[in-house]
């Protein structure tokens, strides 16, 4: 890994012994030390090319699944049984259309969105749009560390700021993870995503849920226009559900497989794997967050004021006057785990699009160690603020991730109108872009999306009543 990104570096870029510069430009491809290096067959059957296809979409759906999503997922279940379900299912399809679409612009163009984002911007606008999306995936970063940290105090009685200053040190994992090949990186995700399904699979099976109104709730409810609270929870289910950095990330993992590039058919051919292997892994997100909104219902409908914080998740998994007889400490301890598993998850994808956005945006390219450590301890510290201030109230490091919201809705118009623009212009993708009926549904989902932001940032600072 190390060599071939030397290998893509300028005479420039080194130090006299021959070492790497820690700041120099960066011009080359997408995430170099990982781009065009993952082998795939040439004549192989279908199951064996989607093995080798496989990885990226992984990594891809873990932010439709991260801690920050739970609280509100499971609190929908909790208030309204399964009419939520719906809302769920059509936020995961607009997610497979807008990740189909990042990774063929990455696929094609053989950029990533934010390097054709800046070709298109000065460098003013360049540095703008770099400082916005380093916000995003700070702000999503804050969510897994807050998660993480949670868990660990669950899982081990580690103190809640012991337990967030650990995690900022999660991050050298990851840079060992990259010594020993992107394919690790995938592989150790799509395991902890199968922990995640099973766990709550696990969960949900004993709940017994009602399962003639369980699919009932995938057909959309009258209420959720009509009622207040449901609406506002159902904008919240669809406004956070697509992160800017997935996109930027799709757009650029995507190239890890290593084919003919200047073969049309070829091309086809890595396209339509890449798609069908996204499409599982969030059809994997859409059963998890369904997993997590049926175990709201069946278990906690009636306590969803009591259920407002991943602590009181936890304590009321084993509380039987709120889970029934099914209560006990082993789903409570299996809740910590994946809460512990999905924070992991979305840290790596977190710290990879940190990369990819400061060198499309900015042209600057720092060693390995430096990107991942300085994204992470940026992210850290105002959680340890927050921990340190609000020591005994965990109530309070949650409301961050409220806040965090606000920076993700504000930076995902940034990243969605470029996408919806390249991916639909004949110049950029020729013959492969969009089709028409992509076309204006992008357009339309992206105008629809940011007016659900706009509108879930003006219930956060009290503009327009939220629930609750």
């Amino acid at each position: 890994m190390e060599d071939k990104n030397k290998q893509n570096l300028r005479p420039e870029d080194l130090t006299k012994n021959g070492h790497e510069k820690f700041i120099h430009y960066a011009d080359g491809a997408s995430l170099s030390e990982i781009n065009n290096t993952v082998d795939v067959p040439d004549n192989a059957g279908f199951w064996k090319t989607l093995a080798a296809y496989s990885g990226p979409g992984a990594l891809v759906a873990v932010g439709y699944m991260d801690p920050g999503n739970w609280v509100t997922s499971i609190a929908g279940g909790a208030s309204y049984k399964y009419a939520l379900l719906s809302v769920i299912l059509i936020s995961s399809l607009i997610a497979m259309l807008l990740q189909a679409m990042a990774a063929r612009v990455g696929m094609v163009t053989g950029k990533d969105l934010a390097q054709l984002t800046r070709d298109q911007t000065s460098k003013a606008g360049g540095f703008f749009l770099w400082i916005i999306t380093e916000l995003a995936i700070m702000a999503t970063d804050i969510a897994e560390i807050i998660g993480s940290g949670i868990a660990l105090m669950l899982l081990f009685h580690i103190p809640l700021v012991a337990g967030i200053f650990i995690t900022a040190f999660d991050v050298f994992l990851l840079l060992l993870l990259m010594r020993l090949g992107f394919r690790k990186i995938e592989a150790i995700v799509a395991t902890l995503v199968g922990v995640i399904l099973v766990v709550f699979l696990y969960q949900v099976i004993l709940a017994k849920p009602d399962i003639g109104s369980m699919f009932a709730g995938f057909v959309p409810h009258t209420n959720i226009v009509t009622d207040k609270g449901m609406l506002y929870l159902s904008l919240g289910i669809v406004g956070a559900t697509v992160m800017p950095h997935n996109l930027y990330l799709h757009s650029s993992i995507a190239q890890a497989r290593k084919y003919d590039r200047n073969d049309p058919k070829k091309l086809r051919k890595a396209l339509k794997f890449t798609v069908i292997d996204s499409n599982i892994q969030l059809t994997i997100a859409f059963v998890v967050n369904c997993l997590l909104l049926i175990l709201g219902a069946a278990l906690f409908f009636g306590h969803a004021s009591s259920l407002g914080r991943f602590e009181d998740l936890f304590y009321a998994l084993q509380n039987k006057d709120i889970a029934g007889s099914i209560a006990s400490p082993v789903l409570s301890m299996l809740f910590a785990l994946a809460l512990l598993a999905s924070g992991q998850n979305s840290t790596i994808t977190g710290t990879l699009s940190g990369q990819i956005v400061m060198e499309g945006f900015i042209h600057m390219k720092m060693p390995m160690w430096a990107r991942r450590l300085i994204t992470r301890l940026l992210s850290v510290i105002p959680v340890l603020i927050f921990a340190i201030i609000y020591q005994d109230n965990e109530a309070k490091i949650e409301e961050l991730l409220t806040l965090s919201q606000v920076f993700l809705s504000i930076a995902l118009p940034f990243a969605m109108f470029p996408l919806t623009v390249f991916s639909s212009s004949e110049k950029i993708m020729g013959e492969f872009k969009n089709k028409a009926w992509v076309k204006y549904t992008a357009w339309a989902v992206s105008i629809i999306l940011t007016g659900l932001n706009i509108y879930l940032i003006l219930g956060v600072i009290g503009v327009v009543p939220s629930i609750g």
